[in-house]
């Protein structure tokens, strides 16, 4: 595959005269983060960075997996392309968000999680000694932040035994609190929960910290037992609860889950749609980006700087072909769009779950991750701006 991808032709533009989205409008090179063939390159998901927060490193999975669900988490120099096996042996739950893995610490640490003998765990990495720590066991990990030092955690969805509440684990100190307990969502929400979960036990699932560190949000799950963690009906998940620690209190709910990312400030809620919710707002509702067509299937995130959104869906409606997948790049105040990169996406890892592109910025604002699915392998591609 050619390392640059001359796109121009295939790129649809709006509004190409405005900043910010003109510094993405042209002269932006599009290649794979690895030149190594007959395997899968994955990065984990769009509400986490792949690149380390100083820039010099990106981390993803790799696997010769087929099904892309067994394979090493290694981390690259960017400079170089030398990789270093973080873990080996890493089994997961799909090829969709893999092992979860991410930077944590400023980048000291990646955390991850993996099930052994259908046993999971939680494991946190040195990235200079390579030394493990096992973090939490009969747990899965959401996502925090990579400049924080708190990894947020949660029982398995389909079967938390009496592992139900937010728990976090602070690299700092070592120390794992319950930071946020269902009961609390029981409480406030019970009604929506005994419509939407028909009086099931439920669990705290997929919690994502915000950039502040003091808010989180996650979904509600009810497992439905056993051990089968490898299907859609493991649990029946649903809404979006956002929980403030200083006031240790649920403020803001909302019935559904779409594919929900935290904005810069913290106080809002970007959704696929092109929806924002400032979490101020009880009853929720929402405002629309103006003049910026949605893409089916979204998964989308803002920029360290809030000025422009990312996301990744069917293309067609902004100027791919068939069922061709894209990448958008849109300003934050509506109007202005561009779609940087339309591919096939219907090949790459076979998981029961399919991998999406799931496209993120770096630091700086100066990249986009994503994966892209358009042969036998699902492959980690980069796009940069001049």
């Amino acid at each position: 595959m050619k390392s640059t991808v001359a796109f121009l032709s295939l790129m649809t533009v709006h509004g190409l005269a405005a900043d910010p989205v003109a510094a993405w409008s042209k002269d932006v090179t599009i290649k794979p983060i690895s030149s190594i063939e007959g395997r899968h390159t994955i990065h984990s998901y769009y509400l986490t960075n792949p690149e380390s927060p100083d820039g010099a490193r990106v981390l993803f999975f790799t696997s010769t997996d087929s099904q892309g669900h067994l394979g090493e988490v290694r981390m690259m120099e960017r400079a170089t392309g030398k990789e270093t096996v973080l873990a080996d042996n890493v089994h997961t739950e799909d090829a969709h968000r893999v092992a979860c893995q991410q930077w944590l610490s400023g980048g000291k640490r990646v955390a991850f999680h993996e099930v052994i003998d259908k046993k999971w765990r939680v494991v946190v990495v040195d990235v200079d000694t390579l030394a493990k720590t096992i973090v939490a066991e009969d747990h899965q990990v959401g996502f925090g932040r990579p400049d924080g030092d708190l990894l947020p955690m949660y029982g398995c969805h389909w079967n938390p035994g009496p592992h139900r509440d937010l728990e976090v684990w602070d690299a700092a100190t070592g120390k794992t609190t319950t930071m946020a307990k269902i009961s609390e969502v029981e409480d406030k929400y019970g009604d929506w929960l005994q419509k939407e979960f028909a009086g099931k036990p439920c669990s705290v699932f997929f919690p994502v910290l915000s950039p502040d560190l003091k808010r989180v949000f996650f979904k509600v799950a009810a497992g439905n037992g056993g051990d089968d963690y490898m299907s859609s009906r493991a649990s029946h998940r649903q809404g979006t609860v956002v929980y403030d620690f200083e006031k240790a209190a649920c403020v803001w709910q909302r019935n559904r889950w779409g594919h929900p990312a935290w904005t810069p400030d913290s106080q809002h809620i970007f959704e696929a749609g092109n929806i924002s919710f400032d979490i101020q707002d009880n009853p929720a509702k929402y405002t629309r980006l103006k003049d910026v067509p949605v893409l089916g299937g979204t998964h989308p995130s803002v920029s360290p700087d809030g000025t422009l959104m990312v996301t990744d869906g069917l293309s067609r409606n902004v100027g791919g072909q068939g069922d061709e997948w894209g990448i958008q790049v849109a300003d934050m105040n509506g109007g202005k769009w561009v779609l940087l990169h339309s591919f096939a996406q219907n090949g790459g890892a076979k998981s029961w779950r399919r991998n999406h592109p799931h496209p993120a910025f770096s630091e700086d604002g100066k990249r986009i991750y994503y994966n892209v699915s358009d042969g036998p392998f699902t492959r980690l591609m980069v796009a940069e701006r001049p």
